[in-house]
């Protein structure tokens, strides 16, 4: 993802609403399962890090985009927001791409 495709993507989340909290139980199997599904269902979700919650908000997002194949697009204090193209319910067109020898 270039800088251009993450700025836009950052754009479009500032006017969301966190769809996701991680609370004390921090990363459980049901939220990993709702957050696939509604990262498939939506492409950009944001997901918010609890008081309650001891652990860092960098590796749970880390953690959530490995489980569930997407891309962390950014982590600001306790909100987390993370992408995924989505092959069946496209919303979101990037950017193109402009580095120079990539397809």
């Amino acid at each position: 993802m270039t800088s251009k495709q993450r700025a836009y993507l950052k754009s479009l989340a500032s006017a969301m609403d966190p769809i996701y909290q991680v609370g004390k139980a921090s990363l459980t199997p049901e939220i990993i399962t709702g957050i696939r599904e509604a990262i498939d269902k939506r492409e950009l979700i944001k997901v918010s890090v609890l008081k309650n919650c001891a652990d860092d908000p960098n590796e749970i997002a880390h953690m959530i985009a490995e489980r569930t194949q997407s891309q962390v697009v950014q982590v600001i204090g306790k909100k987390i927001v993370l992408y995924k193209e989505s092959r069946d319910n496209k919303r979101i067109e990037l950017p193109p791409s402009s580095r120079k020898g990539t397809a």
